[in-house]
């Protein structure tokens, strides 16, 4: 019978009501390091890890003024992450990973603005 109520229990990921919203913001650098431009950036990959879990659940692309949101979560913990430009890192990229919060069943998260290197 116990084994019943813990099957039940919700886990972080979809299913829920709550939401989580905020927007892209890149800055474009010349070889020097001097801002070229700055701006909203559409169409870039935002991805979200439900949980403790290592690899990306989801993934959305900004909208055209760097919004971006993913729907329907429960309660928990989440990590929302983008890549940025990074000429010191095998590759050329790096993560910028923000941890989120979840307290109520229909609640709105705003991360707020990330800023990235592009």
């Amino acid at each position: 019978f116990m084994s019943l109520l813990f099957s039940c229990k919700k886990v972080e990921g979809e299913g829920g009501r709550a939401s989580i919203i905020g927007k892209v913001y890149a800055v474009k650098k010349d070889a020097a390091g001097n801002v070229v431009s700055e701006y909203y950036i559409a169409e870039e990959d935002v991805y979200i890890i439900y949980g403790e879990g290592t690899t990306h659940d989801d993934r959305n692309k900004t909208s055209y003024d760097g919004s971006f949101e993913f729907d329907f979560l429960e309660k928990g913990n989440y990590k929302i992450f983008v890549y940025e430009k990074d000429v010191n890192t095998p590759g050329g990229k790096k993560v910028k990973i923000l941890d989120v919060e979840i307290k109520k069943p229909k609640e709105i998260v705003n991360v707020g603005t990330i800023t990235i290197n592009k």
